[in-house]
């Protein structure tokens, strides 16, 4: 019997002639030391078949296709009477894997992270993958500041061919930055230069930022804040020369060092405008933020290219290149600039592709849209297509991409992808009393019906003050052209005897239709017809400014009502607003058809200005008055009320006001308000936009006849509030601590608002 054995991939490379085999046909394919895998499977990786001819070559590529699969550490090849016979040994498969020590991380979470780089149980275990692993587990200890980790492995074989591996882990302590030093500031204090670091030494808000806690990235990005900052006060040449981090032999301190080189600082001597502008010169000119004798700024810099590249991708230029090229003088200490336009070719759109809408239509989206397929690119037009997409409130985030066109130079497909979330709204307030106890309202809206874009609202309160079933339904889109028409039906019981307002009882049943018009991009007027009847109920307690009213009006009262509206919102963002103005006038007339005869007018602006980079001031201003004509008054339960969420809080829900010489709150015909608010990142948060954290100050006041007593006037408040963008709306907790409180008074500090900012 003649046997030839053909040794290892790297001898079978090696060899030399004496050792070839001679080539021959192969007769059968036998396959021994296989136990978990197939012999199939086998095959099916063996590149040589039956009635191949076997020689060096193939032989070499058989044993290297079987060693890259994997599965086995020792492949041998021999023949015998021309039968190739495959003798494999197989990798152990891991029968488990334990962690010990571990406290920081879900054991599941970490197991889930090892499968990804290949260590999982039931696989072939793979030495490479175990180290592979290893690592990735201290990275993620060191990404939280845990630099003293200790990570040792134990693999363990076992009965058919299988390992069990341990991971025993020591997580030691979190390590803190001990210590940071700045070297080479002369123009500026260390003071204020750690002032724009994020990185910190420990201080009482650590615990919650984590800013005590080293990153690599952490400290880029400080490094490129401190930059920034140099290089927006003219130090053109300003560098950060080195940075060293070192860390204490235990493992727990970490000391930072980092040396600027600052140079001169610089001033502009000249500005210029060169190349092909497209639109007129002197327009371009006056977008330049940089003007000669101004100290050198690179913030001003870039929004000179960005507003000029704006203004040309107004007129299609997508890809139009704005530099500014610098002409330094050392000596004086001055720079030039030349400001190279290049409009590039225009652009048109080809295509608007919406992405990640499951319950919203297209046309919902697209219908929002002021850029249109086929037009000329336009960049405010879609700047403005976003911002009205992101002011259906119907989405978390709201994406724009422009993308060229592959194969043409002058079409772009707009992409648009939205992250819907629940268009479900469950609005409502509460607060709480020594006298009243907790006060709470509700109601239930879906903005987004069926994916309609149509709004629907259902109110059923059934507290023991307002008994209130409404319901609403609004199509915003009535028209093409964008005319929105909805439908109202309410039913109102109220009994006041157990609230700060006068003590009367009323039943009010109506129903209307309004009507929605736009005038302008953010502008829209609005008009409205409605009928309601309100039955009056007063005590004996009821003051005698309400029994006069029903003696002389009665207590049945019938009422048509004509509306007219007028709205203009230029927010950036209906979901995280940084800026932009919000204004909105109604009038509210009694027509003399029936019982009443008065009008009501309120108008309010809110005003939202970004102070700093996510720091957002509010202002917000309302007024309002009413009155009776035709020898009639206005209704005492059409007055303006005052206090709590929505107004001056601090002092309870509609308790401001004139009253009676029983201290019952009457309501008067005339209000005026006013907030002031600065909004910032919740601390620690700094990313997560949907959390802030605000100071505010508020005042208001509700009048009425002169000759009533009690707390008409201006009352104050400030306070700090918390607002979280919930899935359920906006939500709103405030302290707030009244600033001239008077005797009368009623106050609320802790106050809390669902589905509403004011």
């Amino acid at each position: 019997m003649k046997l030839k054995k053909l040794v290892g991939l790297i001898s079978l490379l090696c060899m030399s002639p004496a050792w070839a085999i001679e080539p021959f046909t192969v007769k059968d394919i036998r396959v021994e030391g296989i136990q978990r895998t197939e012999a199939g499977t086998v095959f099916s990786y063996l590149p040589v078949k039956v009635g191949d001819t076997m020689d060096d070559q193939q032989a070499a590529t058989a044993i290297r296709s079987l060693y890259a699969t994997g599965f086995f550490k020792d492949v041998r090849l021999e023949v015998e009477q021309g039968v190739l016979i495959v003798l494999v040994r197989e990798r152990p498969s891991i029968a488990s894997i334990e962690l010990n020590g571990i406290k920081d991380f879900p054991k599941e979470q970490l197991k889930d992270n090892m499968k990804s780089a290949g260590l999982a149980e039931a696989r072939i275990f793979d030495k490479g993958a175990l180290d592979k692993a290893t690592q990735e587990l201290k990275r993620q200890y060191v990404a939280r500041g845990k630099y003293g980790v200790s990570v040792t492995t134990t693999v363990t074989e076992l009965e058919r061919n299988r390992v069990a591996v341990v991971f025993n882990v020591v997580e030691g302590e979190v390590s803190k930055i001990k210590q940071i030093n700045l070297i080479g500031n002369q123009a500026y204090p260390e003071d204020e230069l750690l002032g724009l670091m994020k990185l910190s030494t420990p201080d009482w808000m650590s615990w919650f930022s984590k800013n005590d806690q080293y990153s690599k990235q952490k400290l880029s990005a400080d490094m490129e804040a401190m930059r920034s900052f140099y290089m927006d006060n003219g130090y053109l040449e300003f560098n950060i020369g080195s940075t060293q981090v070192s860390i204490t032999p235990d493992k727990k301190d970490i000391y930072i060092t980092i040396n600027f080189i600052e140079g001169a600082k610089y001033s502009v001597s000249k500005v210029a405008v060169v190349g092909n502008t497209i639109v007129l010169r002197d327009e371009v000119e006056k977008l330049i933020q940089v003007k000669e004798g101004d100290v050198f700024s690179r913030s001003a810099l870039t929004e000179t290219s960005k507003k000029v590249s704006d203004r040309l991708g107004q007129e299609g230029y997508a890809f139009a290149n704005v530099n500014a090229v610098p002409t330094i003088d050392k000596e004086k200490h001055e720079v030039a600039f030349n400001f190279m336009v290049d409009p590039g070719q225009r652009v048109y759109i080809r295509r608007i592709n919406i992405a990640g809408n499951d319950k919203t239509r297209d046309e919902v989206i697209r219908r929002e849209f002021r850029q249109v397929e086929g037009a000329w690119f336009d960049v405010e037009k879609i700047k403005k297509s976003k911002q009205r997409v992101d002011k259906l409130d119907f989405f978390e985030e709201v994406n724009v991409e422009t993308l060229p066109v592959q194969g043409t130079a002058d079409q772009m497909d707009v992409n648009i992808s939205v992250a819907e979330k629940s268009t479900g709204n469950i609005s409502a307030g509460a607060g709480f009393s020594q006298g009243e106890g907790l006060s709470l309202s509700g109601s239930v809206s879906q903005n987004n019906l069926f994916g309609s874009g149509n709004h629907a609202a259902v109110q059923i309160n059934t507290s023991k003050v307002n008994q209130v079933y409404s319901f609403s339904y609004t199509n915003p889109y009535f028209t093409d052209e964008g005319v929105s028409r909805g439908f109202d039906v309410y039913k109102r019981n109220t009994d006041s005897t157990s609230t700060a307002v006068s003590q009367y009882g009323s039943h009010t049943l109506g129903g209307g239709v309004r009507f929605g018009v736009p005038i302008g991009e953010d502008e829209a007027i609005s008009y409205g017809l409605s009928a309601e009847n309100t039955q009056l109920i007063l005590t004996a307690n009821s003051p005698a400014r309400l029994t006069q009213y029903v003696n002389d009006f009665g207590a049945s009262n019938s009422n048509l009502l004509g509306t007219v509206g007028w709205s203009r919102d230029s927010r950036d963002s209906a979901i995280y607003t940084t800026e932009g103005l919000v204004q909105r006038a109604f009038l509210e007339v009694a027509l003399p058809v029936f019982d009443m005869r008065y009008y009501k007018f309120n108008f309010q602006q809110q005003w939202y200005y970004p102070v700093a980079q996510d720091v957002v001031l509010l202002l917000n201003g309302e007024a309002g008055f009413g009155r009776g004509y035709g020898g009639k008054d206005l209704p005492f339960f059409k007055n303006f009320y005052g206090g709590g969420t929505g107004s001056v809080r601090g002092f309870e829900s509609s308790s401001l006001g004139p009253r009676d010489v029983n201290n019952a709150v009457l309501g008067g015909t005339g209000r005026a308000v006013g907030n002031a608010e600065l909004m910032v990142p919740f601390p620690g948060m700094d990313k997560n936009k949907s959390v802030r954290l605000s100071g505010f100050v508020d005042a208001g006041a509700v009048y009425g006849p002169g000759d009533l007593p009690g707390s008409a006037g201006l009352r104050y408040s400030a306070g700090a509030a918390v607002i979280w963008i919930s899935p359920m709306g906006p939500l709103k907790f405030s302290y707030a601590v009244p600033l001239n409180k008077q005797p009368e008074d009623r106050l609320q500090k802790f106050q809390f608002n669902l589905g509403s900012m004011f």
